[in-house]
């Protein structure tokens, strides 16, 4: 029989020595260049206020201050992560959904109001305070340990750490007891910085779980209530659709069964009949089974599904997609599915005389896309309704979703889904 012993991760509780060394080196480079850093910000800030409305030059400044900031907080977040190995998600630039120049400008303003980024910038502040007190402290250990040997230079008083004057027989037990306080002081600045940083930059494991099964129970939901309204819609076009015209092949061949005998010519005309209603019933069936998966999708690519999607519109739709490889099935699926129903409620409800389509892969492994259409505007989520089916859809892939039709048009939807979804 075989034992299996659990080997403990390298936390940072791992080697309390030497993490606490390490810590201290942090500080006491922080202490001699976080000045530098801060007054350099301070600075480009100052400057970009100051030159504002100077030929607009004090805007690319504050520009540069903002990304200045980033780097500064991703720096920080990193540190903390490989000084206590702790499992910290690096620190990524805010992006906007938009393209072009907006997205640009709006991508900056989100990046201003990450609050995750100015935590790291806080806690980087706190550590250059702390590091500039252990400046002080390790001179304080050097300062006891020299006046310990005050008795062998043969003075008889030494001068004091605040201006007064000690006698040199006193020296050593004043420079022993210097040494040790000064010591303590940088060790426990080093466990208050480790506290702090873990506090302020690292998310702790307890709410990390907690906001994964909240993410997991509102996909969870979103995809049964997807499955609902698809099943909904399947039921609705089967009894709407194809099932009265199965009735009407039916009745057909019954009336042609019955005048075979009687009247051939008209028991022919009416077999031709069921015959052209049960291909239109196929047709029915094919469309509705592309409704429920499409085969092309699996086969080409989103790229040709959108393509032959926009061949069947109803509207005529400008497509435009980019994609550098391909995304999971799912996500890939979810959107499909999202531009095919909103494609729909263009032709059908929204008045709109063109569409178009816009897909992304973007960085961080996101498929991005954008339907516009020039319809009257005014459509809202209702439940049961396509756009509920398409919230639910997108967010049981882990995705986003966002409307904008204001009454008057025009309609954009946005949906953003992970890749490894």
């Amino acid at each position: 029989m075989t034992t299996q012993t659990a080997t403990p991760r390298d936390t940072g509780t791992a080697r309390p020595p030497l993490r606490i060394v390490l810590t201290i080196l942090h500080l006491g480079a922080l202490g001699v260049l976080g000045a530098a850093i801060l007054g350099t910000l301070s600075g480009l800030f100052g400057a970009g206020l100051g030159l504002l409305f100077v030929f607009g030059v004090g805007i690319f400044l504050l520009i540069g201050f903002v990304y200045a900031l980033f780097g500064l907080g991703w720096f920080e977040v990193e540190r903390i992560a490989a000084l206590y190995k702790v499992p910290i998600a690096p620190l990524r630039r805010r992006r906007s959904v938009h393209t072009g120049f907006a997205g640009w400008i709006r991508s900056i303003g989100r990046q201003v109001i990450d609050g995750r980024m100015w935590r790291a910038l806080a806690n980087f502040a706190l550590a250059c305070i702390a590091g500039g007190l252990v400046l002080r402290l390790v001179w304080g250990v050097v300062w006891s340990a020299m006046i310990s040997f005050a008795p062998l230079t043969g003075d008889g008083v030494v001068a004091g750490p605040f201006g007064n004057v000690i006698e040199a027989s006193w020296a050593p037990l004043v420079g022993i007891l210097g040494v040790l306080a000064s010591a303590a002081g940088i060790v426990g600045l080093a466990l208050l910085h480790r506290v702090l940083s873990l506090a302020i930059v690292a998310q702790s494991r307890e709410a990390e779980l907690t906001e994964r099964v909240r993410t997991t129970t509102a996909q969870r939901e979103g995809a049964v209530r997807a499955a609902d309204v698809e099943r909904t819609r399947i039921e609705r076009d089967l009894h709407d659709g194809v099932q009265p015209r199965l009735v009407s092949v039916g009745m057909t061949l019954g009336l042609a069964h019955q005048k075979i005998d009687d009247d051939p010519a008209a028991a022919k005309e009416l077999i031709s009949e069921a015959h052209t209603s049960t291909k239109a019933a196929i047709t029915e069936l094919r469309q509705l089974a592309r409704g429920i998966h499409a085969s092309v999708l699996d086969d080409r690519g989103l790229d040709a599904a959108l393509s032959a999607l926009a061949s069947r519109s109803h509207i005529p739709v400008s497509l435009d997609v980019r994609m550098d490889g391909r995304c999971s099935r799912e996500a890939e699926a979810a959107v499909y599915f999202a531009i095919a129903e909103s494609l729909t409620n263009a032709a059908k409800h929204s008045r709109a005389s063109e569409a178009r389509v816009i897909v992304r892969l973007r960085e961080g492994n996101v498929l991005w896309a954008r339907v516009e259409d020039n319809g009257m505007g005014g459509a809202q989520v209702q439940p049961g309704g396509g756009l509920d089916g398409i919230s639910n859809r997108i967010l049981a892939a882990g995705g986003t979703f966002r409307l904008d039709s204001p009454f008057g048009g025009p309609t954009s939807l946005e949906v953003n889904v992970p890749c490894a979804s």
